[in-house]
Order: C-alpha cells, then sequence, then structure tokens
C-alpha cells in the first residue's frame, strides 16, 4: 500500500452497457485505455444498476452512486440529494481531500456544491448535443442560476429551448471538453493533498456524434446483429413509445440497428481516446502509482436487443454496467463476479482511504470481494422500473414481472447462466415452477427489505400484481 491516502479518479459513463470494453470479452469495440484499467485492475463483472424510478433512469443512478442510497430511500427520483443524505464528495472533503468535479451532474446544483471545491465544464441536466453542451464554470457562490438558450438539433430541428449555463463552447465534443477540464485541474492540483476527481463523461449517450475518424472504425454492413435481435418488443412494458424507443423506426430494421450499433461503438472509442488522454498526464506527473481510478457506466442500453432501444427495462443489456477498479491496493488482473451494485462504489472507496462512512450509506464495501475471490455482498439482486416491472436475480435465474394497464400482464424467467441472451422464457414450464416460486417468494423478501412499498411507484405496482 502506499504511504500516502491515494487520489482518486472516478471515470464515469452515460448509458455505457457491461459488455462494450475490448478487455472484456467484446473483440469488436476499441478501447485500449479501458483495457489497461481492466488488466492493472479488478472488474466486477456483475456489477448492476437497479433499473430506476425514472425514464431518465440515468437520475436515480446517480443519485445512488452519489449518496450511497438504495433506489426507494433516494429523495424522489434522485432530481436532488438533501442534505440529511451525505454525498461521497462530502465525506471525501471531510476527510481532507481536495475535490473536483466536471461534466454531468444530474441530482441538482446544491448537492454538487456541497461535493466539490473546485471543478468546471459542469452540465447540470439529463442530455445535449455534444458539440455544444450548456455548461457552467465553478462558482465558488454555488448559485448557477444564468440561463441561456440552446438548439436541440438533435431531437427537434431548429427548436430553441432555454438551458441552464452561463456559457456554450461551441465546436468541441464533450468528451475532449470534459477531459480538457480535468487536465487544467491537474496542473493546478496542491501536490501535498490528495485529490478526488470526478470526470463524468455525456459519452456514449445519444445524439451519437463524434469525430469522423471515430465513426470510419466501424463498417455498419460488418456489426453482427446481437442473438436477441427483435423487430419489436412482443409485449407492453410499460415504456414502449418514450424518447428513447423512438430513436428507431418500427419494427426494427436490421441495417438500421446496425449503424446504430457502429454509431455505439464509434462513441466509446472516442471516449476511450479521451480516457487515454487523462491517463497519460497521469502518467507524465508521476502520479499513476499513487491513484486509484474507478471506471463505471451509469446504466446500459439496448441498441436493437429485443426490439429495445433504451435503458428502461430489468434485462441484462440495460441493468448491467462495467464496474472496473485500478491502482494501488487493488488487486491486479482480477475478474470478480461478486454481485455489485454502483452505489457500493461509495463504502469501497471509503474503505480504500480510510475515510469513515457516514450513517446515510446503505451501500456494501466491495473491498472484501477483491481482496478474496469467491466473497460477494450479496447473493440476489433487486430491480425495479417505475410502477411497470420488478425482477429478481440469483446465480442461475432471472424473474421479471410486469404490470401494465393496473394488471399483471406478464412473467419472464430466464435461465441466465445458459441463456445470457435470455431469449427462452420458461415461466411457463412445469418443470421451473419450483424455482418460479422461490424467486417470486425473494422477489417479496427484497421487495419489503427494500421500503418498495412505501412509495407511489411500489404501491401501484404491487397493487396490480396482486401482493
Amino acid at each position: 500500500m502506499a504511504t500516502r491516502r491515494p487520489n482518486l479518479v472516478f471515470l464515469f459513463t452515460d448509458d455505457q452497457r457491461f459488455d462494450t470494453i475490448g478487455a472484456l470479452g467484446n473483440p469488436v469495440v476499441r478501447t485500449p485505455h479501458m483495457d489497461r484499467l481492466v488488466r492493472t485492475g479488478t472488474a466486477f463483472t456483475q456489477a448492476h444498476i437497479p433499473c430506476g424510478t425514472s425514464p431518465a433512469v440515468c437520475m436515480p443512478s446517480r443519485a445512488m452512486v452519489h449518496s450511497g442510497r438504495t433506489l426507494f430511500h433516494l429523495a424522489g427520483a434522485g432530481e436532488a440529494i438533501p442534505a440529511a443524505h451525505t454525498t461521497l464528495g462530502e465525506a471525501l472533503r471531510a476527510a481532507g481531500y481536495g475535490t473536483f468535479g466536471t461534466g454531468k451532474w444530474h441530482n441538482g446544483p446544491a448537492s454538487y456544491h456541497r461535493s466539490f471545491a473546485a471543478g468546471d465544464e459542469i452540465f447540470f441536466g439529463g442530455m445535449a448535443d455534444h458539440w455544444n453542451v450548456p455548461a457552467y464554470h465553478y462558482d465558488a457562490s454555488g448559485r448557477y442560476d444564468a440561463v441561456r438558450p440552446w438548439i436541440e438539433n438533435w431531437q427537434t430541428s431548429n427548436v430553441v429551448k432555454p438551458r441552464r449555463c452561463d456559457h456554450i463552447t461551441a465546436g468541441k465534443h464533450s468528451s475532449e471538453m470534459i477531459a480538457d477540464a480535468a487536465l487544467a485541474f491537474l496542473r493546478t492540483a496542491a501536490a501535498a493533498q490528495p485529490f478526488f476527481m470526478y470526470l463524468a463523461f455525456l459519452a456514449p449517450h445519444d445524439p451519437r456524434s463524434m469525430p469522423e475518424e471515430y465513426l470510419r472504425l466501424y463498417d455498419p454492413r460488418q456489426i453482427e446483429l446481437p442473438p436477441n435481435f427483435a423487430g419489436g418488443h412482443p409485449f407492453d412494458t410499460g415504456a414502449l413509445r418514450i424518447r428513447d424507443e423512438l430513436l428507431a423506426g418500427f419494427p426494427r430494421d436490421p441495417d438500421e440497428v446496425r449503424r446504430h450499433i457502429a454509431e455505439y461503438y464509434a462513441m466509446i472509442s472516442h471516449l476511450d481516446a479521451n480516457i487515454g488522454r487523462v491517463l497519460a498526464e497521469f502518467d507524465a506527473r508521476g502520479l499513476s502509482d499513487n491513484t486509484v481510478f474507478i471506471l463505471a457506466g451509469d446504466n446500459g442500453l439496448a441498441v436493437g436487443q429485443h426490439g429495445l432501444m433504451g435503458k428502461q427495462n430489468c434485462y441484462e443489456h440495460s441493468v448491467r454496467v462495467p464496474l472496473v477498479f485500478a491502482g494501488p491496493g487493488i488487486p491486479c488482473g482480477v475478474r470478480s463476479d461478486a454481485f455489485a451494485y454502483l452505489f457500493d462504489i461509495y463504502p469501497t472507496l471509503c474503505e480504500l482511504t480510510g475515510t469513515p462512512v457516514p450513517l446515510s450509506v446503505e451501500g456494501r464495501s466491495l473491498f472484501p470481494a477483491m481482496a478474496s475471490p469467491g466473497v460477494s455482498p450479496r447473493e440476489t439482486l433487486y430491480f425495479a422500473y417505475t410502477d411497470a416491472q420488478r425482477a429478481v436475480k440469483t446465480r442461475e435465474f432471472k424473474l421479471i414481472e410486469y404490470v401494465t394497464g393496473g394488471r399483471h400482464s406478464m412473467t419472464q424467467l430466464f435461465h441466465h447462466t445458459a441463456d445470457p441472451w435470455e431469449v427462452h422464457n420458461l415461466a411457463a414450464d412445469p418443470g421451473h415452477a419450483s424455482v418460479l416460486a422461490e424467486l417470486r417468494a425473494e422477489m417479496r423478501r427484497l421487495r419489503d427489505a427494500w421500503g418498495d412499498l412505501d412509495t407511489a411507484w411500489g404501491q401501484t405496482f404491487w397493487r396490480g400484481y396482486g401482493a
């Protein structure tokens, strides 16, 4: 272990699915710098989000990351983090860390201000044109109340809408803008003080635009469709006609989906290149040996799987995310299949840095799972999408239940170790009746443990389900 507390660099990506890193088994996508972190650290191959209580799934996801709290113990859907919930940045500041935040912050200016003593290129929103991001410079007063118009030309041509910002750097891609802000901070960071840098990239979220050289890396004609590609989803999930699902036509056209996948990979490769710029600066300054890097995605994305385009569902492609730790004190070249949630990052970093874990934090440290293969903080996982879906996952099976139109409308049971693409629904198979009953009982147990019934979403779902 290093004698000085390590610096922390949190590289948080937007809409990056778990299987989009070359070193973790994707032979198509080019991610040499993410691959480096995988090779030199510990990758959690069963990291998840619990889905979300808003169609903007990233909002509760990010609130859970920064508060360490579970889905139904947030304030609302995570649009703000109340003062009673100590943020990760607050805890590290109190422990003597310098804190810097750049990029997307989806949980209100007040919680950002509590978390970071420095920052730049701060985006208080959900999504933006990558080449015209409405952003703020750091304001020590924490007000962030200026308003300027911007063009949502990625969605509705030439429609001007107001967005909170104090400047727009036209023509600079968001991934480059955020990496540049991080590099500028490194030039001024105090040498004697450990620091926490939070880089919240907007990529690979749509609109998927990037420098042409990265798009040329992927020929849509050479992209293979996933085994669970479908022209449309076979039943109502409760989220079939929301914005994300309208990004491609109905029925899903194979060539159009191939183009979307190629653009998705190109965004990730461009993002990876900018992560590489940050890693190179740490190397050049001799800081890498005493820095823990955390790479994670806020949620996954379907991009044609199951006939879906978005992340408003409980399938693996949407709730499984990349999660990698690399640096001093982290085992090198380890792949852990421990069941993890992103809100476990908070207590893990507290343990790694000797920072007291605030009483408001509910996550569980992943450090024991890094140190001892086979150790897992939990053996089952719970998922919920608004008032329409609930799911539970064990080591072998996943159960997904749907309530639409006020009634229980569908059950899916997947043997996900034998059927990782979740294609074969076993819910009606008599041979799996006992498994189905066990998972339904576990789902109710987790419902109570998570406080699902204390929320309007849970009450609506479970009333329709017949709880």
